[in-house]
């Protein structure tokens, strides 16, 4: 199903989406990322001020056009590059009043992320539609044929900042906090196997005996707006490190690897698509010529090694026009033949009404992506796991949680019966 906003808050159903076509195979070596200006932009004697001084922040110009209203221009880290335009920025006022602000793109580039606003930048609620005004809109119900040219929202702005943001702000800060908080609990560790382009920490949450012979691997945010693919992500790790009977009892027999956020320097340089690399790390899983897919990859070997153990299951959360799961064809048969299939179906019959979106693909090599490597490289089921933009945040935790505790039922099974 497919979902979108009515009133700025619940979504409609729509028909369904169709997935994108075949993986186009790119150079990955590393290209120039223009950086933006990082700073204050004020106005009315500096009545009014917006800034994009803070992670995560995307605001490349605005203008004032009249007293209340200003033109925002939002431009991505570099091009060729997918159209996820994302913006974040911060707005204050001496005096409490209402502002119009227009948001622009470059050329090509149409409004995608339905606005979000926060007064602390942690508590996030999609604006009222009332305050929300589209313009040159396409007619289709969903993907790029539904999307405006641009829009204009009203914010009521005062002394205190208010936070505007295409979805809820999930910086490298927010998720080191979150990781090292879970990893808190009895056998659960937050290290780091390497560093981004621009230095920052790879940080890796281990859940359960590093020593086994059994493993499991979880990525996320390759791409830096997919933020509902990050929140399915939590609610799913958070089911694995819970101290459920079932959860206790898996985490005896499989080490599960998390790498939460792949991409922290595209995310709090509040890039639309790439690392600092200029890249999109989800096309880098045959070269490896970027520093984040090369960590994964040396830990991976290594802990195969260390244990001479399997990978039996890979999966990368990401986000896009609506749920979606991208799998290997079925057919094709890895260290836990049937795992996908039965766990989706499984899924589905938990979750009443749910109709799972499954593209499966029997095209595994060149790797490129995430679920190619795991697969071709360790045997291991995988898939992508997609999450739409628009989709309702209970749902994303419901089905994240869901999901988990449906996979570590299987996972255990299918083990015990290969022996």
């Amino acid at each position: 199903m497919c979902f979108l906003f009515v009133n700025g808050q619940e979504p409609r159903i729509t028909q369904k989406y169709q997935g994108q076509s075949a993986i186009a195979i790119v150079p990955t070596n590393s290209k120039p990322t223009q950086r933006q200006w990082k700073g204050d932009y004020t106005f009315n004697n500096k009545d009014v001020t917006f800034s994009n001084n803070f992670d995560g922040g995307r605001l490349n110009g605005i203008i004032q056009e009249n007293d209340s209203t200003f033109i925002a221009l939002i431009t991505s880290e570099n091009t060729p590059v997918n159209i996820s335009p994302w913006y974040a920025f911060k707005v204050t006022s001496k005096k409490p009043k209402a502002v119009y602000v227009m948001l622009t793109y470059q050329e090509g580039v149409k409004h995608r992320y339905y606005p979000k606003y926060s007064e602390d930048g942690k508590a996030w609620k999609a604006l009222d539609s009332l305050n929300y005004k589209e313009f040159e809109k396409g007619n289709a119900d969903f993907g790029m044929g539904s999307l405006p040219l641009k829009i204009r929202i009203k914010l009521n702005v005062g002394p205190r900042p208010l936070w505007v943001a295409g979805q809820e702000l999930q910086t490298s800060k927010i998720v080191a906090k979150w990781a090292s908080d879970l990893a808190d609990k009895k056998g659960i560790t937050y290290q780091s196997i390497g560093e981004s382009k621009e230095g920052r920490n790879m940080g890796l949450l281990t859940l359960g005996k590093e020593k086994s012979k059994n493993m499991m691997m979880i990525i996320s945010r390759q791409h830096p707006p997919e933020v509902t693919g990050f929140l399915a992500m939590k609610a799913f790790v958070e089911t694995l490190a819970s101290d459920t009977k079932l959860a206790i009892k898996f985490r005896k027999k499989f080490a599960v690897y998390v790498v939460p956020l792949m991409n922290p320097d595209g995310v709090d340089n509040g890039h639309w698509r790439h690392n600092m690399g200029g890249v999109d790390l989800n096309r880098d899983w045959a070269n490896f010529n970027q520093p984040e897919t090369q960590a994964v990859k040396k830990f991976m070997e290594k802990k195969v090694k260390q244990t001479g153990g399997k990978f039996y299951f890979g999966i990368d959360f990401h986000s896009t026009w609506d749920d979606i799961y991208y799998t290997i064809d079925p057919n094709i048969k890895g260290n836990m033949p049937g795992l996908v299939s039965s766990w989706l179906e499984a899924v589905k019959e938990e979750i009443p009404g749910y109709e799972p979106n499954i593209k499966p693909s029997d095209k595994i090599l060149p790797t490129a992506v995430s679920k190619n490597y795991f697969f071709a490289t360790y045997n291991a089921e995988s898939l992508v796991f997609e999450i739409g933009d628009n989709t309702p945040r209970h749902f994303i935790k419901e089905k994240g949680k869901i999901s988990a505790i449906k996979l570590m039922e299987l996972m255990l099974r299918k083990l015990k019966e290969t022996r």
